[in-house]
C-alpha cells in the first residue's frame, strides 16, 4: 500500500483485531449486527454474493445484477477487485472456503 493511500485510510487495526477475536459464526453475526446498519449488512451481503457468482462463472454482469439486486456498477467493481486489485481479499476467502468445502 502506498504511503499516500495509507495516510488517507482509517486505522483498521482495532477493527481487524476485533474480527480476528470472533470465535464462531454466532459471535460473528452478533458483532456484525451491532456494528453495521441494516443497509450496510444488505450491501455487504450483496457484494459477497456477487463475488461468489462471479467466481462460479457462467453469468453475465446483468444476470448477476438481477439475481442479487446489486447494480451493474457494483458487479463491475467486485469483478475488478477479484481480478485486478492488489489486495485480493475476495480471492483469498473464496479460495479458502472452497478448500474447506472439499
Amino acid at each position: 500500500m502506498s504511503d499516500a493511500h495509507a495516510s488517507n485510510s482509517p486505522d483498521m487495526g482495532p477493527l481487524v483485531a476485533a474480527v480476528l477475536s470472533l470465535r464462531d459464526e454466532t459471535e460473528a453475526e452478533r458483532f456484525l449486527r451491532d456494528l453495521l446498519t441494516p443497509g450496510e449488512i444488505k450491501t455487504l451481503t450483496e457484494r459477497w454474493r456477487v463475488a461468489g457468482l462471479l467466481d462460479e462463472g457462467g453469468y453475465s454482469y446483468r444476470e448477476i445484477s438481477e439475481m442479487t439486486g446489486a447494480s451493474t456498477t457494483t458487479v463491475t467493481r467486485v469483478a475488478r477487485f477479484l481480478s485486478q486489485e492488489p489486495h485480493q481479499g475476495y480471492r483469498l476467502i473464496l479460495n479458502r472456503l472452497k478448500e474447506a468445502g472439499s
